[in-house]
């Protein structure tokens, strides 16, 4: 059993992934696809029964909270098909007590049916849809085994998930393509009626030679011949993603459409914790696990010198308390280079993900985050808007009148007192002034 740390978390967040790296797409992009090589003598990649039991009641007895979110991912999760999945709800409630349980199910849609829209809604999963944005930006890298586009069998998968008035958000994978097209892939969003919406930068490092059993994306403390990848975001193109998607939002869709980020820097300005792992001064909370038991320090870190060890052996909670994962969390803080701690918004970014703190500083310090200029653009950016709203929510009026302070300090740049007839509304409805207030 693995040494433990002083204390075990009240809550912990586990990536659970029943069918391992296995995926009926071939994504150009992923990084959890050579995860298989990490197993090589797996035949059948679906979680057993046995595993998957003795994983719920650990991970719902393990927990202080009183409301528990279990998390499927994959690879792709429905590959293990609705039938495993009623199982999981069976033994969720075998084993919840009084505790309130919650599902999210990571998906690329593709595999969704009637039959998986009627089981989703009436076990009120939240489900987060993979979509790059419209067909020309989505098939770039988003393809099947055969390399064939996917956007029309994910479209189909997205009106199941309405028909069936199933909650749904957005996961949009920002890589070198479709990030110089930040109103183009957020209006499209919109338009299918996404309401939240995350982006997730794609940032991987691969070796230029190994061996077939090797894994080629490395960690970010890999000496080798490591290089970024052609797909991976890069960190200007991915700074102005974000600030034109914010621009757009902030004068429109504020209190309507609600982007991780965003949410995030609200947080970090109101004071709070940013409430993502990746901004967090500290991590170690958020975990993933395999199919077969094993438990990784991170997501991005599943590799065999971050395996804490199998649920076969421990409990989740004592791997989760270990000194092992006590040191990985603390580490994020703890390796801060003098840069990052001198940095005006380190409050928000806390150096952003250790994954990607393979870069030099100014100074050729090691560790700073490849998207640190991203980041540092975009916190800056948001800061006036930002602290507006902080005011407005301490005065306890909502954080949306920015839209209408906006407005006006742009008439009252151009010179106006009101609106033009064909500007828009002043009170937020959308309309044009002279079809709203202005008649």
């Amino acid at each position: 059993m693995a040494p433990k740390s002083a204390t075990i978390p009240d809550a912990y967040h586990v990536m659970t992934k029943p069918v391992g790296p296995l995926c009926n797409l071939d994504c150009t992009y992923c990084f959890y696809l050579e995860k298989e090589k990490l197993y090589p003598d797996a035949n059948d990649w679906i979680m057993p029964k046995e595993v998957l039991g003795r994983y719920i009641q650990g991970y719902i007895d393990g927990q202080q909270s009183a409301e528990i979110t279990f998390a499927w991912q994959g690879g792709e999760p429905t590959i293990a098909g609705v039938d495993y999945f009623r199982t999981i709800v069976e033994l969720q409630n075998k084993y919840k007590g009084k505790k309130k349980i919650y599902n999210a199910l990571q998906t690329n849609g593709v595999l969704l049916d009637e039959e998986w829209g009627t089981f989703l809604a009436e076990h009120q999963f939240l489900v987060g849809l993979s979509i790059d944005g419209p067909e020309k930006l989505h098939d770039k890298f988003r393809v099947d085994k055969g390399q064939q586009p996917t956007f029309s069998k994910v479209m189909r998968g997205l009106d199941i998930l309405r028909k069936h008035k199933v909650e749904f958000n957005t996961l949009t994978v920002v890589q070198r393509h479709n990030a110089k097209q930040p109103l183009e892939v957020y209006e499209f969003l919109k338009s299918i009626g996404s309401q939240y919406m995350q982006f997730i930068p794609i940032v991987e490092r691969r070796l230029g030679d190994t061996e077939e059993h090797e894994l080629e994306l490395v960690l970010p403390e890999e000496e080798g011949d490591a290089r970024v990848t052609p797909w991976s975001v890069r960190p200007d193109d991915f700074g102005e993603f974000l600030c034109a998607i914010y621009e757009h939002w902030v004068r429109n869709d504020v209190g309507k459409t609600f982007v991780q980020i965003f949410d995030v820097a609200l947080s970090a300005y109101l004071g709070g914790d940013p409430g993502l792992c990746v901004f967090n001064e500290t991590c170690g909370n958020s975990l993933a696990m395999e199919h077969n038991g094993d438990l990784y320090s991170c997501d991005h870190f599943v590799y065999p010198k971050y395996r804490l060890g199998s649920i076969l052996n421990d409990s989740v909670a004592d791997m989760v308390a270990s000194a092992q994962q006590s040191t990985f969390g603390t580490d994020k803080r703890d390796t801060l280079p003098n840069y990052c701690q001198q940095c005006e918004v380190r409050f928000a970014c806390n150096g952003d993900c250790p994954k990607h703190r393979f870069s030099q500083s100014p100074d050729g310090e090691e560790g700073l985050s490849y998207l640190c200029p991203a980041y540092r653009r975009f916190f800056n950016h948001v800061a006036p808007s930002m602290q507006y709203m902080v005011k407005e929510i301490h005065e306890q009026r909502p954080p949306a009148n920015i839209m209408r302070a906006i407005q006006m300090h742009d008439l009252q740049q151009a010179g106006k007192s009101e609106p033009g007839p064909n500007d828009k509304c002043l009170c937020g409805s959308g309309r044009k002034f002279k079809k709203c207030c202005g008649k």
